[in-house]
C-alpha cells in the first residue's frame, strides 16, 4: 500500500525550494528539494533533475516516471499550442522531409514512442500502412486517439513496453522528443533493437550543449531540467546496440527564452 502523500507539506516545500532555486540560494533549493523527496519519493515534482540542473547531486539515469506522466497530463490540453506555436517545435516535420530526401519508405509498421498528441504520427501517417502510438500520459493519448491516426496506442512507459513487447517486429522506430526525458541510452537503443525487423530504422531527436558545459560527460541535465546528450555517445551507444548511423543532422529542437535549443536528429539502421 503506498503511503499518502501530505499534499500541504509537499506543496509548501516544493514552493519553497522554487523561489529558493529563483533566487540563486542554490544549497537552500537543494535541501528543500530534498525535503520534497522525503515528502514524494516517487518524485512527481522532479526535484531530483531540478537538483541536476543545479549541478548537485548525481545526474539521474533518467527522468522519474511519475515526474514525465504528470508533467505531460498537466500540460496535454494545451500541449500542441505550446510546443508549436510557442516554441517552434518542428521535428516532426524534419523528421519526414529527411525520410522523403533520403528516399526511405513508404513503411509497413511504425512505432512512434512518446507519440505525445500525435504530431509525428501525423506527419509520417501517409508513409506508414499500420501504426502504434506509445505515451505514458494517459490524457495525451486520449488526444492522439481522438485524432484517429494510430491504429494501436498505448499507455506506457516507453522503456517498459520496448521491454515486454512480443509482437510483429517494426520497421521503423519514432522517438522525437523522448530522449531529453532520459539519461542512460542503453535500455532505449537496445529496446529499439529488439523489436526492430533487421533493416529497420530507428529516427529519433535529441538535444545537446557544448563540449565546455558537458566536460567530457555523456549526458546530463540542462538548465530546463531535460537532458542533453553528447554527440559521441549518442554515436557510441547505436554501434553498440546493433545500429549504424544513416545520418546525423544538427537541428534547432525548440526556442526557450528566445533562445535556440541546438540537438540532433538521428536516422540509424539497425544491422544486428
Amino acid at each position: 500500500m503506498a503511503k499518502k502523500i501530505d499534499e500541504e507539506a509537499l506543496g509548501e516545500a516544493y514552493n519553497r525550494a522554487l523561489a529558493l532555486e529563483k533566487a540563486g540560494n542554490v544549497d537552500a533549493a537543494v535541501a528543500a528539494y530534498e525535503e520534497v523527496l522525503a515528502i514524494d519519493p516517487d518524485d512527481h515534482g522532479g526535484a531530483a533533475v531540478r537538483i541536476a540542473a543545479m549541478g548537485r547531486g548525481e545526474t539521474p539515469v533518467k527522468a522519474p516516471d511519475a515526474y514525465v506522466e504528470t508533467l505531460f497530463d498537466q500540460h496535454a490540453e494545451v500541449f500542441e499550442d505550446v510546443l508549436v506555436e510557442q516554441l517552434g517545435y518542428h521535428v516532426p516535420m524534419l523528421v519526414r522531409q529527411r525520410l522523403q530526401a533520403l528516399k526511405l519508405g513508404p513503411f509497413k509498421r511504425l512505432l512512434d514512442l512518446g507519440c505525445g498528441t500525435g504530431l509525428t504520427g501525423g506527419a509520417l501517417r501517409d508513409l506508414c500502412a499500420d501504426m502504434t502510438g506509445i505515451d505514458i500520459s494517459e490524457k495525451m493519448v486520449e488526444i492522439a486517439h481522438e485524432k484517429d491516426l494510430y491504429e494501436t496506442l498505448f499507455v506506457a512507459e516507453v522503456e517498459d513496453f520496448l521491454d515486454d513487447n512480443d509482437e510483429e517486429a517494426f520497421d521503423i522506430i519514432a522517438a522525437t522528443d523522448v530522449l531529453p526525458y532520459l539519461g542512460a541510452l542503453e535500455p532505449l537503443f537496445f529496446g529499439a533493437a529488439e523489436n526492430l525487423a533487421p533493416g529497420g530504422l530507428f529516427i529519433f531527436s535529441s538535444e545537446t550543449l557544448s563540449d565546455e558545459i558537458l566536460a567530457g560527460r555523456a549526458y546530463m541535465v540542462g538548465p530546463h531540467q531535460r537532458f542533453a546528450h553528447a554527440d559521441a555517445y549518442v554515436r557510441e551507444r547505436l554501434a553498440a546496440t546493433g545500429f549504424e548511423l544513416v545520418e546525423i543532422t544538427d537541428i534547432n529542437v525548440r526556442m526557450e527564452d528566445g533562445q535556440p535549443t541546438p540537438g540532433h536528429l538521428v536516422i540509424a539502421r539497425y544491422i544486428g
